[in-house]
């Protein structure tokens, strides 16, 4: 098969590599149509790792994905070939600590497609994955839609992890897909009022579009004066989805006192972040980590098709598989108001002929 590779910085390579073959009962091979480019697998593509994670070339990174079963094993009974899906990239062995206290995510052996050191990624023609990776995509849903449920669902599970809603006034600092997600959660949800920032002024009037009651780029505008007029008292929570030190420092002057500060962004290769200490313990800010998503993804595919939330205008761009590296450029750079990036995987031969 086919696989987009990662082969040294900021490069990626089209090669032919095995087709992966069931090795396990309850296995399943799917045949990928769509793959989103995320801002994790931007970290991969421009510095080479996450953390500790670092990338051994080549490797495939992609774990935003949706495809069509192809083949399953002996012990598989949801899903069947043909049937359409969106996948969950995390791949928990169901029997540590974690597991058992229903927290599958912060797994022992976890595997995480597209994670150096755990899985190849999803952005090649077929993945083998467990079956409980796989969510059957509703009819009235489309392959971008099952894309959009991995990001998606980190929003849903980082609002869960937040505070009740329901007449809350939060912030939300940084608008990329992952905070327009949760933009569009919230508002679900019942927020009463919305701040968002971020230093991409595209980015800003979507989401003043999507509702938020006010954006500011902090770049140009003085961000804690800016809300504190708004809200003298301060915000009940505010979701920092960018991973810089600034929106972190801006966040803990920004919560009213016993706030909720939700840390969902990765800082591009930092190690440690600080806070001053004496508003974060004079305030009694709580510090919630948001670690992916934990049994969100069929919540977030039901709020679509239910039209709780409408993601499809997260999706901004798309490219053929064979200019991935085009997608991965316009992200990392994030040129020409671009928001969510989609690779489209090559039609089968079946398919091809069948249109023809």
């Amino acid at each position: 098969m086919l696989a987009m590779r990662l082969t040294g910085l900021r490069a990626l390579e089209l090669q032919e590599t095995p087709t992966p073959v069931l090795a396990n009962p309850g296995d399943v091979r799917v045949r990928m149509t769509v793959v989103g480019v995320c801002g994790s697998d931007v970290h991969y593509y421009e510095e080479g790792r996450i953390g500790g994670q670092i990338v051994r070339y080549p490797f495939t990174v992609g774990h935003e994905g949706a495809g069509i079963v192809e083949s399953v094993g002996s012990a598989v009974t949801r899903v069947k070939p043909g049937d359409r899906i969106a996948i969950e990239p995390a791949q928990s062995c169901g029997t540590c600590d974690q597991c058992h206290a229903g927290r599958p995510h912060t797994c022992r052996q976890l595997r995480f497609l597209g994670c150096p050191g755990q899985a190849e990624g999803c952005l090649s023609e077929f993945i083998v994955i467990p079956e409980a990776g796989c969510f059957k995509i509703p009819e009235d849903l489309t392959f971008d839609e099952a894309v959009l449920s991995e990001p998606l669902a980190i929003g849903v599970y980082a609002v869960r992890q937040s505070i009740p809603l329901r007449g809350a006034r939060i912030g939300i600092l940084g608008a990329g897909p992952i905070g327009t997600g949760i933009l569009l959660i919230a508002q679900a949800q019942g927020a009463e009022r919305i701040y968002v920032t971020d230093r991409i002024d595209s980015r800003l009037r979507r989401a003043e579009s999507a509702g938020a009651v006010r954006v500011w780029n902090p770049d140009q505008d003085e961000v804690v004066g800016r809300v504190k007029e708004q809200e003298p008292g301060g915000l009940d929570a505010v979701f920092e989805c960018c991973g810089q030190q600034a929106a972190l420092d801006q966040a803990v002057e920004l919560l009213k006192p016993g706030g909720k500060l939700m840390l969902i962004g990765i800082p591009p290769a930092l190690e440690r972040i600080t806070f001053r200490i004496d508003p974060l313990r004079h305030k009694e800010i709580c510090i919630q980590n948001v670690r992916r998503q934990n049994h969100c993804v069929q919540t977030a595919l039901d709020w679509m098709r239910n039209g709780v939330v409408n993601a499809r205008s997260l999706v901004t761009h798309r490219f053929p598989f064979d200019r991935a590296q085009d997608a991965f450029k316009l992200v990392a750079s994030y040129q020409d108001d671009v928001l969510k990036a989609l690779i489209d995987l090559p039609e089968p031969p079946r398919a091809r002929s069948e249109v023809n």
